[in-house]
């Protein structure tokens, strides 16, 4: 299949064929999934590692997430932000979030994720695009990690400045999404499927993947990821695709994983899209502990975030004065304790809590190069 060229089926069809039906790429990469010796390990962390700096160079891309809001109208087993858990909710004014900004561009970072839960009366187009708008000039690169769109819905943001769009599935298995998602209109596995598809035709340039780890068997999971990431490359030959794996973290809610996935794993699935995939993103969150992280960052990654928040107003207080409590999705009074923080929820817990220059000397040391700003839309304007 040509540049350009992309398959006529969609990925709902391709996934739902995926265990009669594996390209060779697909074939590869499940075998370098399978039980591994430290010897073999040790040979695919080396070629991975010499894929990474062949295609990337000796540099790490450094982006921070900013929450807008913890409004959601869905209730995933899973998500801190879940409709029914009794949480402190907020949603930022555009105004406050333009503080939350200043104070991470103070830090050095040029790249914002814009991240918020699904509530379409809180988060509306209009709402990001202005969010967007007022940011663009100061950050070389803004993405959106928000409830799925039509295309059409999502030109206006585009427009403003957006060029990234983040979607994770969470699960690729059927079954067991429709047993993570009670309610809301995350119900709709294909619709969320889509989603990346849907954004590229309406001019996003970088789109991020991801799975949940934690819900179903990682092999599945990162099969099923793969198949994705192989589809979007010929479907969206245009845009830099990215991936992220994200294990379950402590969150409001309290779920409980039924599936689990070592720290080795981790490592191992790092190496194996990297061997597939040489020129795709591999990023890599704080939900992982320091340790880990920095083991990490020499295999595979390409990009991590440092000194995250994953509450609206994290960083810097913002939205204090309009807290409220939501219990089943109603709005009650919320009765502060003496010597209790007030503050929104967060949608999970962070593992790595250093600030982002500590995070910028641990990569120095190893020979990487923390990377803040992203050039690619100054030298396309030229």
């Amino acid at each position: 299949m040509g540049r350009g060229e992309f398959p006529l089926m969609s990925f709902a069809e391709i996934l739902d064929n995926l265990p009669l039906r594996k390209s060779p790429l697909l074939q590869h990469f499940e075998e370098d999934l399978a039980p591994k010796s430290d010897v073999a390990l040790e040979r695919m962390a080396q070629r991975a590692q010499t894929l990474t700096r062949q295609n990337f160079g000796q540099t790490m891309r450094l982006f921070a997430p900013l929450y807008l809001s913890n409004e959601c109208i869905n209730n995933c087993r899973y998500c801190g932000f879940s409709r029914d858990n009794a949480i402190l909710r907020v949603t930022l004014s555009v105004e406050q979030i333009a503080a939350e900004a200043r104070h991470l561009a103070g830090q050095g970072f040029r790249q914002l994720l814009l991240v918020a839960g699904e509530h379409p009366k809180f988060v509306t187009q209009d709402y990001l695009a202005e969010c967007v708008r007022i940011l663009a000039p100061d950050f070389s690169s803004i993405s959106i990690e928000v409830g799925p769109m039509e295309t059409a819905d999502y030109l206006p943001i585009v427009a403003a400045g957006a060029e990234g769009l983040v979607v994770y599935q969470e699960t690729y298995n059927r079954e067991i999404y429709s047993e993570m998602h009670t309610s809301g209109p995350k119900r709709d596995f294909n619709w969320r499927l889509e989603s990346a598809v849907r954004g590229y035709d309406a001019g996003f340039r970088r789109l991020g993947v991801g799975a949940l780890f934690g819900l179903s068997s990682w092999e599945d999971e990162a099969v099923a990821l793969a198949a994705h990431v192989e589809y979007l490359l010929k479907r969206c030959w245009q845009a830099q695709i990215t991936v992220s794996l994200p294990r379950l973290r402590p969150a409001a809610g309290e779920f409980q994983p039924k599936f689990s996935m070592t720290d080795r794993e981790l490592a191992q699935l790092i190496c194996a899209i990297r061997i597939a995939f040489p020129q795709v993103g591999i990023v890599l969150s704080t939900r992982e502990t320091a340790a880990l992280r920095d083991a990490l960052m020499s295999l595979g990654v390409t990009m991590m975030s440092a000194g995250s928040h994953t509450e609206p107003g994290g960083y810097t207080r913002q939205g204090v004065d309009d807290l409220h409590l939501t219990v089943r999705g109603r709005i009650v009074a919320p009765e502060f304790q003496d010597g209790v923080d007030e503050i929104a929820t967060g949608q999970f817990e962070i593992s790595d809590k250093r600030s982002p220059a500590e995070i910028a000397e641990v990569l120095r040391r190893r020979g990487l190069e923390p990377v803040w700003k992203d050039w690619d839309q100054a030298l396309a304007a030229v």
